[in-house]
């Protein structure tokens, strides 16, 4: 019931999802994701309130725009892509911005930010880009996980 309760604010209203999926690691030809497909499997979870979308500095111009024609909010940083994404995600946390949060990634080191999220009663949603670059860490450590082709 606690984590129900956090879902909503004071009067009841959904909180939403935030997403933030990690593109370097999701946006690979091997795995041909479409980030309407990352949208639609976080949608499932519920109202999306933020979408974002983290870049490093090789992106190109064509692949943002797409992504801001399909609503994510592009962050592109010159740093480690991984580091401004888990800090952001666990701000969201922290002041409870969302009532889920859903990461997009492989990479194991947002198992941390899932576990903190969990402990603070958000509901967590881990999406893998297929069974081929599914993170069993991450998946353990989320509330629920999603598969994309699945």
């Amino acid at each position: 019931m606690e984590l129900l309760g956090r879902l909503t604010d004071e009067s009841g209203r959904d909180r939403g999802v935030a997403l933030f999926v990690d593109g370097p690691n999701i946006l690979r030809d091997e795995f041909d994701v479409d980030l309407d497909d990352v949208r639609e499997a976080a949608e499932k979870a519920g109202r999306l309130v933020t979408i974002r979308l983290y870049l490093d500095e090789h992106a190109t111009p064509g692949l943002i725009q797409a992504a801001e024609a399909r609503g994510f909010e592009v962050v592109v940083t010159s740093g480690d892509v991984d580091v401004k994404l888990a800090v952001d995600a666990t701000r969201f946390a922290v002041e409870e911005s969302a009532g889920t949060l859903a990461i997009a990634s492989r990479d194991t080191d947002f198992k941390p930010v899932l576990e903190m999220a969990n402990a603070r009663g958000i509901r967590t949603l881990a999406i893998a880009p297929g069974a081929h670059g599914r993170s069993d860490a991450l998946r353990n450590s989320a509330t629920e996980s999603i598969t994309l082709g699945e």
